[in-house]
């Protein structure tokens, strides 16, 4: 099947790694160009030189309010275009209502939740028909998870915001989606299973309540994002798509 991703240009954050990094991987494999963040310059010159000619890394931080324009302007000087873009973005600390601070929550405001929103703004403005704004959420939107209260409480809320400006950018063409992972293989993911007094049985005992039985690859979630992304799902906006091998209990 042919996505349509040939010669697109997209503007990926958080890619360095992980959901984001496996989500400009599957897109420039299909033929897309990708800018690609992260906040260490080092990093992200490292990781876009491992996706190949078609990807270029910028440093920045989402928290940074001169972030979007940058972006943007990248885009358009390194490839010529902007016909999209993923916004992706490490996950907030862990932790139970008393143990998060202030300032972890201010911190994660800034960069998980404001920073999206100015993303998103920018990239609205810039788009033209056919462009679309993707953003990684969480199983959280529908699904507290416990001991992530701060992503429990941001998530959701960008979630609500992708669902209006789904709305409002519907009859310029431009579309609106969110991918929602579970339990996909990624250091983030280890990272939370570790902080169980035996992580193997901590694993074991997540895979047993996924349908699938398995946790997810990172590149199933790629795929998911960069047909999301593509001019094959043309006709799909303002939803939200999970990718958690089922585990989520509604519909």
């Amino acid at each position: 099947m042919d996505l349509g991703l040939k010669d697109r240009v997209y503007v990926v954050t958080g890619a360095t790694r992980g959901l984001g990094h496996a989500s400009a991987r599957e897109l420039v494999g299909d033929g897309a160009k990708v800018i690609i963040t992260g906040r260490d310059e080092k990093t992200v010159a490292e990781a876009a030189t491992a996706l190949g000619p078609n990807a270029h890394g910028v440093a920045v931080d989402n928290s940074d309010p001169s972030a979007p324009q940058s972006l943007i302007a990248a885009a358009r000087e390194r490839f010529g275009g902007f016909d999209g873009i993923l916004i992706s973005v490490g996950g907030p600390p862990p932790g139970f209502v008393a143990d998060n601070t202030d300032e972890q929550w201010q911190s994660a405001f800034e960069s998980v939740f404001l920073g999206a929103v100015r993303l998103a703004r920018a990239a609205a403005v810039e788009l033209g028909e056919g462009g679309v704004i993707g953003f990684v959420l969480s199983g959280s939107v529908h699904e507290p998870i416990p001991g992530l209260t701060i992503s429990n409480g941001l998530r959701p809320g960008l979630a609500g915001f992708a669902k209006s400006l789904s709305d409002e950018l519907g009859p310029r063409g431009i579309r609106v989606v969110g991918v929602l992972p579970a339990r996909i293989d990624t250091d983030r993911v280890r990272e939370l299973d570790g902080y169980a007094p035996d992580p193997e049985a901590a694993r074991a005992a997540n895979e047993a309540r996924i349908p699938l039985r398995r946790y997810g690859t990172p590149e199933e979630f790629g795929r998911t994002a960069a047909f999301l992304l593509s001019p094959a799902a043309s006709y799909l906006t303002g939803i939200m798509v999970p990718v958690d091998g089922g585990a989520r209990h509604g519909f």
